[in-house]
């Protein structure tokens, strides 16, 4: 696993990432916002406040969108730019970790880090995906690195600040970024403990460094904020006063105070862990009894690494919030304190029949899906087309790129057995992401990302048509062949409606809606609407102007499918 032998295995990685750029659009439930603000930035050249169509996006901070729309401005190719950030940020992320462990142990520990979480299906997941959370861990990932090599190996001053720096930074590309700050907690707490420190060790009288330290915090943050809240105070327009509250206020503290979506018991992240962080979850067994021991001889490492990862675990299961990608920051600081365990550990044949085991459930459970799919065995696979409104042309391809991932894994397993194990499940978790990265989500792309449907759309209702939208989701708009009024995201269906129904009026010959099927008002002829198709699990239809009943006020509805993140 080393030497030439790490090399090879981190071209393999860097090309499992790299797979995919560039072939497919944005899909939900995240991508079609970001890029929608991304390019409005561009078009608008307005970058401080990030719209949704007509609206104030306020759901989350720029810094993410500015990755992306400078991309664009950089390549010129939205498949390429929106993805680019994350691509950037994961590679970050591995050399990060690497170079962390190898300074705390040794360089062949940075190898064992860099690949444990390589191979955390977590980390894949959110490097193949254009959303804020892989560049939110690499920033907090740079932020720890910073203040651990200062506490740890230190004094380092430059890197504390830089470390202070990142953390502010990722407070603006979304809220939870100051959290790698809490690891002064543990360190404090050990720092107490153990009064006989060695004398290298960095003082909590540091004075006016830790005070710069604050400033380089709030210099971080204040990449946007100092901005946006000097165009709002300048403002006399009170939509930037709301902007300005919903964000800094209602998004932060209230939403972690009072969460009002992703509602979750507290145990919840207990599942994230055994399944999206396989396989290094399966480890746990063996890793907490060794980590346990390490902590109670007082090795500062494990204790800075471990007592901040508890705290932010604590963090988010005090919150009734709960979503999978919240714990994602903790997981690298949890490989760097596995590396220097995992050399002794797949040695056992406990740990490697695990592994093995855990690589032909992946593989013969793919082969089984596509084949069960592809030989009508199963129905599985036709019910998720109807949903769906894939065709049959298209669930074929899908399912070929299933098997042959899954008959290529076999393949590499029985190569490796128990022996190299280790290098199996790198080689059987880059053939995964390059799977999805060439052929799954390409193939999939038309149907999820919506650009199908919206084509039907434009054809159906003809080049010089003006197209409107209600109770529309962002690929919807994104997916647009031309310039579309929508009539707010976060109105009601009602309040959308009493300004879509005038703006039918005006010109009935050549205006239509767009509409989500449950939403359609009964002030629409329902004889003259058009059904389109379905995407995304929804059903969606289309107004013509001479559909509107003049004069007619819709009601408020009794249901609204509101899902606002």
């Amino acid at each position: 696993m080393f030497g030439t032998a790490f090399v090879w295995l981190s071209l393999l990685i860097a090309l499992s990432l790299l797979a995919g750029l560039g072939l497919r659009d944005p899909s939900p439930p995240d991508e079609p916002r970001f890029v929608l603000a991304a390019r409005d930035m561009v078009e608008s050249g307005q970058w401080l406040f990030p719209h949704r169509g007509s609206e104030f996006y306020a759901e989350k901070p720029p810094v993410f969108m500015w990755m992306q729309a400078a991309a664009y401005e950089a390549i010129g190719n939205w498949r390429i730019a929106f993805l680019l950030p994350s691509l950037l940020a994961a590679l970050l992320t591995l050399w990060l970790i690497y170079d962390l462990a190898a300074r705390l142990w040794s360089r062949r520990t940075g190898q064992y880090a860099a690949l444990a979480l390589f191979v955390c299906l977590q980390f894949g997941l959110q490097a193949k995906r254009g959303q804020i959370d892989m560049v939110l861990v690499a920033m907090t990932t740079l932020s720890l690195y910073g203040l651990l090599r200062h506490l740890l190996l230190g004094p380092n001053w430059p890197l504390a600040w830089l470390g202070f720096f990142a953390a502010g930074l990722g407070t603006v590309t979304k809220g939870v970024g100051f959290l790698p700050v809490l690891v002064l907690l543990p360190w404090a707490a050990l720092s107490w403990r153990n009064r006989k420190a060695s004398p290298s060790a960095p003082s909590a009288r540091g004075g006016w460094r830790w005070a710069l330290g604050a400033l380089c915090f709030m210099a971080g943050a204040g990449v946007w904020v100092v901005p946006m809240l000097w165009a709002v105070f300048n403002s006399s327009d009170p939509s930037f006063q709301a902007y300005a509250s919903e964000i800094l206020l209602k998004q932060t503290g209230k939403r972690y105070a009072g969460a009002w979506h992703h509602v979750q018991p507290f145990w919840y992240y207990a599942q994230v862990i055994v399944t999206l962080w396989l396989p290094g979850a399966l480890l746990l067994p063996w890793l907490l009894p060794a980590w346990r021991r390490r902590l109670r001889r007082g090795d500062r490492r494990f204790w800075l690494l471990l007592g901040w990862s508890a705290l932010v675990l604590l963090f988010f299961s005090a919150s009734p919030g709960k979503r999978e990608v919240y714990i994602f920051p903790m997981l690298p600081a949890l490989c760097v304190a596995a590396a220097p365990l995992l050399q002794g550990l797949m040695r056992r044949a406990g740990v490697q029949r695990t592994l093995l085991g855990y690589l032909l459930a992946l593989s013969l459970t793919t082969c089984g899906l596509a084949l069960s799919g592809l030989l009508g065995a199963s129905e599985w696979a036709h019910r998720l087309a109807m949903q769906r409104d894939i065709d049959e042309g298209t669930l074929r391809t899908f399912l070929v790129w299933l098997l042959i991932f899954g008959t290529v894994s076999m393949a590499v397993i029985l190569w490796a057995r128990l022996r190299r194990v280790g290098v199996a499940a790198v080689m059987v978790t880059a053939l995964l992401w390059m799977a999805y990265g060439f052929g799954l989500a390409p193939t999939l792309d038309a149907d999820s990302s919506a650009r199908k449907l919206m084509q039907r759309v434009g054809q159906r209702i003809g080049p010089q048509a003006e197209l409107g939208m209600v109770a529309w989701r962002e690929q919807n708009l994104l997916q647009s062949d031309r310039p579309t009024v929508d009539f707010g995201f976060k109105n009601s269906w009602q309040e959308q409606w009493a300004q879509a129904g005038p703006w039918l009026l005006e010109d009935p010959a050549r205006r239509w809606v767009f509409v989500l099927d449950k939403a359609v008002s009964p002030c629409v002829d329902a004889a003259r609407t058009i059904d389109i198709g379905q995407s995304n699990r929804n059903r969606w239809l289309l107004v013509p102007g001479s559909a509107w009943k003049k004069g007619c006020k819709t009601p408020a509805f009794d249901v609204e499918d509101d899902e606002i993140p």
